[in-house]
């Protein structure tokens, strides 16, 4: 094996105990998984795309040490927006100083704010959406339709956008998937500021059938193909990043499969990680603890299980960067 680099090296020295020692952890089993030839599936929750994830995520797909993805419609757009409008953003380190009026201001502005982070909305929405439009209706035309993911592949692939890059283009995660053609689903797509266009399309009429972009229903049944194909011969992996819908949506594949499809041969996931910060409490099921998931038919008794709590915009980084061996 070669030598792990300065970042790989701090985290092996210094990350001993607790939380800490929970992200070495599920970064050794995650390397474990792959050198037994295992696949991995990575969720992406809340603004992992406006946190610039891209940044060490397009290369773990890059090195196939990602073989399919599920997130939000969000995270899914929101890559783009940073792809097209990165130099346009605005950062408000005191965000937590802001006033009503300042938040106002900032609408006036058509910046819609993330945390620290504003996103421009005629440089980053508009631009896509001009590219959409385009997308969307030559497919109603031709009576077409394709799931999200594909539309922004398509889009992405012709160049359309190329002129507008404002960021190295390697450091776009969705960039890198659609190079790769990723496997992907981003369940619950329709809420999301792509989707609020689509549906005002639709309602103008310039697209006539709300079907030419497909839905979660079909986003379940393509996956449960991939997922069947795949652990023929692979033992899959659910490496969580956040709770919410990018998470609950995909592993409810086994259960489904096996429980309302009455097939007895369905693998379980084969390693599990989740980085959340959500508490376990008052049936929160973004908080639930692994071992939970055993009783819904999604994870075994031997299944490697991890959990850090922490911020995921530092952990995720930092697994990655261990397991690329940075």
């Amino acid at each position: 094996m070669a030598t792990k680099g300065p970042v790989s090296q701090f985290i092996k020295h210094h990350y001993r105990h607790f939380n800490a020692s929970a992200l070495v952890r599920a970064a050794e089993d995650y390397e474990k998984h792959l050198a037994s030839g295992g696949k991995m599936f990575v969720t992406l929750a809340g603004a992992m795309s406006t946190a610039e994830l891209g940044l060490s995520l397009a290369e773990m797909i890059r090195q196939d040490k990602i073989h399919s993805i599920s997130c939000t419609g969000a995270n899914l757009e929101e890559d783009v927006f940073n792809l097209v409008a990165h130099e346009h953003y605005r950062m408000i380190p005191n965000y937590r100083d802001l006033t009503p009026q300042d938040e106002q201001d900032l609408l006036d502005k058509h910046l819609n704010r993330v945390t620290d982070t504003c996103i421009p909305e005629e440089e980053a929405m508009r631009r896509l959406e001009k590219a959409l439009i385009e997308e969307w209706t030559a497919a109603d035309k031709k009576g077409e339709k394709y799931f999200p993911h594909e539309m922004l592949y398509r889009i992405l692939r012709s160049g359309k956008l190329k002129q507008y890059y404002q960021i190295d283009p390697k450091d776009s995660w969705l960039l890198a998937a659609a190079e790769k053609n990723l496997p992907m689903v981003v369940p619950g797509w329709e809420d999301s500021t792509t989707a609020n266009m689509f549906a005002g399309h639709c309602l103008k009429g310039t697209i006539k059938n709300p079907h030419t972009v497909r839905s979660g229903i079909e986003y379940m049944m393509e996956f449960s193909k991939y997922y069947r194909e795949v652990t023929t011969n692979h033992s899959l992996g659910f490496f969580q990043i956040g709770g919410g819908i990018a998470g609950d949506f995909p592993i409810c594949v086994v259960p489904m499969l096996y429980q309302d499809m009455g097939m007895t041969d369905v693998a379980l996931w084969g390693y599990f990680c989740q980085i959340s910060d959500s508490t376990t409490s008052y049936g929160s099921y973004s908080g639930a603890v692994p071992n939970e998931k055993i009783t819904w038919g999604k994870l075994g008794i031997e299944t490697p299980k991890h959990v850090i709590e922490s911020d995921a915009t530092i952990v995720a980084p930092l697994i990655f960067a261990h397991i690329l061996g940075w």
